[in-house]
């Protein structure tokens, strides 16, 4: 049985390149009122990702928040 992970985390910056070949992308794991929130807190109560990105067709926005989903690979 394969069992996924899944995380919650907000686009906190994205940095644009002057060459305009990708960005890099740094998310960070929430806590906020909300009930879903709370429930990922609890599982993921802190964290951060730090991803370089070469795709155009890859939108993200800073302030969203991503679920992450973590399987793994075989």
């Amino acid at each position: 049985m394969t069992r996924k992970i899944r995380a919650k985390f907000q686009c906190s910056s994205q940095t644009t390149y002057s060459s305009g070949q990708g960005r890099t992308l740094k998310f960070q794991a929430i806590y906020d009122p909300l009930a879903e929130d709370q429930r990922y807190a609890r599982a993921t109560p802190a964290g951060s990702l730090e991803i370089y990105v070469d795709n155009p067709a890859a939108e993200f926005e800073v302030g969203a928040h991503y679920y992450l989903d973590f399987t793994k690979a075989d």
